[in-house]
């Protein structure tokens, strides 16, 4: 064997690591790790709309609360207009990284598309949400998801979470994360 020694035991490759110990490969493990690195190379990354919530599908128009504790149906949008939800958080850094991006696709959709934030009942509390707004006013209508409703509905892998609904309550776009398309999540919703 050129470059190490051949272990005994499986007849793979072996080499000795500087606290002595002998690393051992068998030929199944390199045969492993070889298909699965060739796997995740030719697999293409996820699309934003593989997200969540299948792109087509149409949502549970679910209840959920506004801050003070009063119920607030998602159905009065959903189905009826175009809607953009935002799964956010007062302590992520992604949903406030998104922020600039949601406020100009809002000034350019006006009210023709409605935007929520889901604002997830995570290390987080209505009041602990008040504050925040108290300092950020214009982001939009928060509504409060405690038990976690629209999160179940949406299937929402998190914080960041953006869905677009068109006006028959069909998902035409889910992203996750601070590189989405907002400005074509709020575009599709519109069409």
């Amino acid at each position: 064997m050129i470059g190490g020694t051949a272990d005994r035991r499986t007849g793979g490759p072996a080499d000795r690591r500087a606290d002595g110990h002998v690393l051992t490969f068998s030929r199944s493990h390199v045969l492993f790790s070889v298909v699965s690195l060739f796997l995740l190379a030719t697999t293409p990354a996820l699309a934003q709309d593989q997200i969540g919530i299948a792109v087509g599908k149409a949502p549970e128009a679910v209840s959920v609360e506004d801050l003070d504790g009063n119920p607030v149906d998602l159905g009065q949008w959903i189905g009826k207009q175009p809607v953009v939800l935002q799964f956010w958080a007062t302590w992520c850094p992604v949903c406030e990284a998104l922020t600039p991006k949601v406020g100009a696709a809002r000034a350019q959709h006006g009210d023709a598309v409605a935007f929520l934030l889901v604002a997830v009942g995570v290390n987080q509390s209505p009041r602990s949400v008040r504050r925040y707004l108290e300092k950020h006013p214009d982001l939009g209508r928060v509504v409060w998801d405690a038990k976690g409703r629209a999160v179940r509905a949406f299937e929402a892998p998190g914080t960041s979470y953006v869905v677009a609904l068109d006006k028959s309550g069909k998902v035409v776009y889910t992203g996750f994360g601070a590189d989405q398309d907002i400005a074509g999540a709020f575009s599709a919703a519109a069409r």
